[in-house]
């Protein structure tokens, strides 16, 4: 074997007197890759940090040795450690809207890295930052060098990082979540890429997930974390397959399985009802050249009916937020019509609306987003009852506080968002959604965010309150094996269109139209476990 890329020794690293990593060991040869797999708060996102020497504020590294090929990183200096970042190690982060500067144009980014390590001249530069995005799919190279992050899509930004990153030929790549908030077609492109790239070039690959979905097709072997410690390591599929430790198992587990197909419901008149709807944003321009309009939502028909869940499905910008937006009159109606429980919504407007608002809620992709940080949780989750005016302040924290016990979270009605975990900050959110006990829910992206555990907590939470509670669900999501578990209608969107509908089983299985097979192709399959063998 090789001599290794990376040796990491009995690693601690400490927030204070706590460790949260603690003893960890593993090494990395050339053009492997390596899978650090665990739950949030794990200590994986710390390990990879510690290895590029950029600990957040807070963590340090308190024990154990970092080995570049033979140097310790831990000894290197300030100037040798810049020396390193970028042809020793290039590190891709998993929001790239926050690591590109939006002030730059991102060839002035791709380009920064080559002035800084390399001799090349500024023409040279520019060729080869133009052949790097040729290479990661960015079509007219040449002319996008002058665009700036916000023109491009998640995707495309991501393969711009991607592309900064590999310029250089590092030796060691770490991809920390790449691509939690893509949909599966590009997920699958940007993964694909950096593992081509990475073999071209004879980097290795530390990737950071909890998608072990990814894990399955992409790593050669995976290192399981709990709490700061290894739980287990090994060949990736044979250990997602046979799993060692409980902790393995339960991860393993937890990933959305397709459940059994509810009964089929009667025929009903539509709880809500949208015909043709078109969704247009003003076209970009100059001074008195105005672009056209940007057909955002083209034309599109869905009905949903009482107690049903709906899933929409699409890559990204295919429109479905934009649509699920409309549908809520949260984006502007272009043309088509709108009706709920049979009575033309689509241009109301003040108290003409307030029923129909009422009626209607929605559970946000970013629970942190969308809580007020200065609220305490009962007051968030009240907030909703203030309308219409009637119903007293002690009844309307009576309500809230219950709906807090009914989402699992009794008890914590003081506290302020911040001091809550991401899967508690997504109850609150639905607690506040359902308060009200609303007739139609909008889930956009509501588990993207979530680790496997926890994602499996708040799916089980969210279907049992809809079939306690009787809501319609349209459930916004890019996640196909979400989709498995919890819907019983799919619709598929592709620029800005439906291209398929039908039930779950039939869409899944039975897909007539290309972008859907597409979709399914790119999305990674859960491991199987194997049965237990007795003691």
């Amino acid at each position: 074997m090789s001599a290794a890329v990376l040796r990491v020794e009995a690693l601690s690293v400490a927030a204070g007197a706590q460790r949260v990593v603690n003893g960890l060991s593993f090494a990395l040869a050339p053009g492997e890759a390596l899978a650090l797999v665990g739950e949030s708060g794990s200590g994986k996102s710390a390990s990879a940090r510690a290895v590029i020497r950029l600990l957040p504020p807070g963590l340090r590294q308190v024990a154990g040795r970092i080995l570049l090929g033979e140097e310790d990183l831990a000894a290197a200096s300030a100037r040798r450690l810049r020396q390193l970042r970028g042809p020793g190690i290039g590190m891709v982060f998993q929001e790239p809207m926050t690591s590109l500067n939006p002030a730059h144009t991102v060839g002035a980014q791709i380009e920064e890295g080559l002035a800084l390590h390399t001799r090349l001249t500024r023409a040279q530069r520019r060729d080869a930052c133009v052949a790097m995005l040729e290479r990661v799919g960015i079509a007219g190279a040449a002319t996008r060098l002058a665009a700036f992050p916000h023109e491009f899509s998640g995707g495309m930004r991501q393969r711009i990082m991607l592309a900064s990153v590999m310029l250089l030929r590092p030796r060691l790549l770490i991809a920390d979540e790449p691509t939690t908030a893509l949909d599966t077609l590009t997920q699958a492109e940007v993964l694909d890429l950096m593992k081509a790239l990475a073999r071209e070039q004879g980097s290795a690959l530390l990737l950071i997930t909890h998608d072990l979905g990814l894990v399955a097709r992409y790593a050669d072997r995976a290192l399981v974390m709990q709490a700061g410690r290894t739980v287990e390591e090994g060949p990736a599929a044979q250990l997602l397959a046979r799993p060692s430790a409980d902790y393995t198992r339960a991860l393993v587990a937890a990933l959305p399985r397709r459940g059994p197909a509810r009964p089929p419901r009667p025929p009903a008149p539509p709880l809500i009802e949208a015909r043709d709807l078109l969704v247009t944003f003003p076209g970009r321009g100059a001074w008195l050249r105005r672009a056209p309009p940007v057909e955002a939502v083209r034309g599109v028909s869905l009905a949903i009916q009482p107690g049903e869940v709906v899933a929409l499905v699409g890559g990204s910008g295919s429109g479905k937020t934009t649509f699920g937006r409309a549908l809520l009159r949260l984006a502007p109606i272009a043309g088509g019509t709108l009706r709920f429980r049979g009575a033309e919504v689509t241009r109301l407007s003040g108290s003409a609306l307030l029923p129909f608002r009422l009626a209607c809620q929605v559970v946000f992709q970013d629970p942190y987003g969308s809580l007020d940080p200065r609220m305490r949780v009962r007051d968030i989750v009240a907030e909703p009852l203030r309308l219409p005016a009637g119903l007293p302040p002690r009844q309307r924290i009576a309500r809230a506080e219950a709906m807090l016990e009914e989402v699992g979270l009794g008890g914590i009605g003081d506290r302020f968002p911040h001091a809550l975990s991401g899967g508690q900050r997504q109850r609150v959110a639905i607690a506040r959604a359902l308060v009200r006990d609303p007739a139609l829910v909008v889930a956009d992206e509501a588990v993207s965010a979530l680790d496997a555990t926890v994602r499996k907590q708040v799916l089980a939470l969210l279907a049992d309150l809809q079939r306690r509670r009787g809501f319609a669900c349209l459930f916004i999501t890019h996640d196909l094996g979400v989709v498995e578990e919890i819907a019983d209608r799919v619709l598929v969107m592709h620029q800005g269109r439906m291209v398929e509908e039908g039930e779950r089983d039939a869409v899944l299985d039975r897909p007539r139209h290309d972008y859907t097979r597409a979709l399914l192709a790119a999305a990674p399959r859960p491991p199987r476990l194997a049965p237990l063998v007795g003691n």
